[in-house]
């Protein structure tokens, strides 16, 4: 009786957990959701097929992301790209420097920073200039945003060591936030508050009402990644080869784990469903662990380093490396389901809506991939 209990609440769990997480029709930003949990329920292929692919200007670094029918990627040419589902070119944006960061798509519009410390705003239907918001250093993790009434904001992180919280409607800074060094990844946003870590080594959760640190905690050297946030706990990798559960509420750390003959950096984000936690390393492992204990569940050689964060679709992980290979895992046990050599390197992960997903190499290059 106990063993199916124990069944049925994991159901629960892992449906509440995707639930946030998209629609299956919209990707929406980098990580899929405001809590960065990099997991979808969709239906997708075991066996997908490349569909199309896209040659870009120069090089991709960002992730593209997909809503309304249309997906989003930022070049290193400093082009926003919009292409429709079939890999054509809807519109193109010019902007004054490379493009890192993913974008994030909202409400018809689309806000993505470059290397300048501008973030745009631009309609998605067009991609003409809404508004232009200016940091004082590179922007490179996506922004977010939190809703409360009828006022919408955006986060974004930049080198200049702050955090800006900017009106989505006019592009006006309602606060900074400074923490001690860059900020390189984007902010979880979850239960009103901004939850990141940065440079500093420091996990800071900020208020987004006011824009006052609620807590920050010491747990690392450089994290270069985002944090997913479930259940009052965020999972942060960081440079120095640990990955770690922090409790947002104590500020304590409940588990840690590292592999202490390596030690190489955590640069991707985990990704989170049900019980389980999944990251990549430099070491060229993919891991997967029990998001309770910190128990090692399995782990995987992608034979190159792993950057790009994981995605869970369902039953199965998404997984990507520098040589440009990509492989699906069974989430259960890592074994591989489906592999396919690009032959560049992929520095972020894909985005993933009902029997599609796209997919940027560093060449420049799309790739679409589906039933």
């Amino acid at each position: 009786m106990m063993r199916i209990i124990s069944q049925i609440l994991s159901i629960i769990i892992t449906t509440s957990v995707c639930a946030k997480s998209q629609t299956s029709d919209s990707w929406s930003n980098f990580r899929g959701s405001q809590d960065l949990l990099g997991a979808t329920r969709v239906n997708f292929p075991d066996k997908p097929k490349l569909l199309w692919n896209f040659q870009a200007g120069d090089n991709l670094k960002s992730a593209a992301v997909i809503a309304n029918g249309k997906i989003v990627i930022g070049g290193t040419d400093g082009t926003v790209y919009c292409l429709d589902l079939k890999g054509k070119v809807v519109w193109k944006y010019k902007t004054e420097n490379s493009i890192e960061a993913p974008a994030l798509i909202l409400n018809n519009n689309v806000y993505v920073g470059n290397l300048d410390g501008n973030l745009y705003a631009l309609k998605l239907k067009d991609g003409s200039l809404i508004w232009k918001y200016k940091t004082d250093n590179q922007i490179m993790g996506s922004a977010n945003y939190w809703k409360s009434g009828s006022k919408t904001v955006l986060i974004v992180g930049s080198y200049d060591y702050n955090l800006h919280c900017v009106d989505a409607e006019t592009g006006k800074m309602r606060w900074k936030y400074e923490s001690d060094n860059f900020i390189n990844g984007a902010a979880a946003c979850f239960n009103g508050k901004a939850i990141f870590g940065g440079c500093d080594g420091f996990l800071h959760i900020v208020n987004i009402e006011s824009g006052k640190s609620d807590s920050k905690i010491n747990v690392a050297t450089y994290v270069a990644g985002s944090c997913p946030v479930s259940d009052k706990a965020a999972y942060i990798g960081d440079y120095d080869g640990k990955f770690s559960k922090v409790d947002i509420q104590t500020g304590k750390i409940v588990w840690s784990w590292e592999n202490k003959e390596l030690k190489q950096p955590f640069v991707a984000s985990a990704s989170l469903s049900g019980d389980k936690v999944v990251t990549g390393n430099r070491d060229k492992f993919v891991y997967c662990f029990d998001k309770n204990t910190g128990k090692l569940i399995w782990n995987f050689n992608s034979g190159n380093r792993v950057e790009a964060s994981p995605v869970i679709i369902k039953d199965k992980v998404m997984t990507a490396n520098m040589r440009g290979d990509m492989a699906m895992l069974k989430l259960s046990d890592g074994s591989m389901v489906w592999k396919y050599e690009i032959g560049n390197s992929i520095l972020h992960n894909p985005a993933v809506i009902e029997n599609l997903m796209v997919v940027c190499a560093l060449d420049g290059m799309v790739y679409c991939f589906g039933k």
